[in-house]
């Protein structure tokens, strides 16, 4: 018997994960996109089904005005999923999602928080996995508070009114050797109760960027994206088909 093997295990705990997993009735650009058919089986399902694969997540809580609809669709509390049902005073289309994450944090404890969306059907078991480890990393050593996800662009940027932004057009660049942006995708974040207190929202004061693969982050807005994660999607499931 090791008793300092014991006791470093009983001092470091596993954190108590938790996903918010935010889902309402209605969808203003492609209409009820949460529960229509993606290749196969309802968009809520995609990002659902990864998110129970991930031995890391304790509990996944769907925060909805859609009860019924899940229902419908094959779904109700039990197992890792609980279903909660939306304020009145929280729903509808102009609330802000950092009301309504709120209202989780304020019910369901957790360690970490993992949010994400119904939209983000691509996102990988693996990907979640890689973040959740680099956020446990940095904020064990304080280097960061909260973690979102990004896309890095390195392309020429103009204003509407035709002016450069990121370059100079009399000195034209390759665009590998520009400056890189980072584009915020809300396909993930991580975040403490602690952290989100600060700001009153996901990303805290001290956030890290994390990137991960681009052809996972694409979430559908409109009807242009919903079409273009259908291809994406069909060729995803045919190179693994492949394997």
């Amino acid at each position: 018997m090791n008793p300092t093997g014991k006791q470093n295990k009983m001092s470091n705990p596993k954190p108590r994960i938790v996903a918010l997993l935010p889902m309402k009735t209605n969808s203003v650009r492609v209409t009820g996109k949460n529960f229509r058919t993606f290749c196969d089986k309802p968009l809520f399902r995609w990002i659902l089904d990864t998110l129970l694969s991930v031995d890391e997540i304790d509990e996944i809580i769907i925060n909805t005005d859609a009860r019924n609809i899940l229902a419908e669709n094959g779904l109700t509390d039990g197992g890792k999923v609980r279903i909660r049902d939306r304020k009145p005073e929280i729903c509808g289309d102009l609330v802000s999602m950092n009301l309504i994450l709120a209202d989780d944090i304020d019910n369901i404890p957790a360690d970490i928080y993992l949010m994400t969306h119904t939209t983000n059907p691509l996102m990988s078991a693996d990907t979640i996995r890689k973040a959740l480890a680099a956020y446990q990393a940095s904020l064990a050593t304080g280097e960061a508070d909260s973690l979102f996800t990004v896309d890095k662009i390195q392309t020429r940027f103009y204003r509407a009114d035709g002016s450069a932004i990121n370059h100079d057009p009399d000195n034209l660049m390759r665009t590998q050797d520009l400056e890189p942006w980072f584009e915020e995708n809300s396909n993930l974040y991580l975040f403490t109760r602690e952290s989100f207190a600060k700001t009153n929202a996901r990303i805290g004061k001290k956030p890290m960027m994390y990137e991960g693969p681009r052809i996972e982050s694409i979430d559908i807005d409109d009807q242009d994206d919903w079409d273009f994660a259908v291809i994406t999607a069909s060729y995803l499931q045919n190179q693994k088909g492949k394997q």
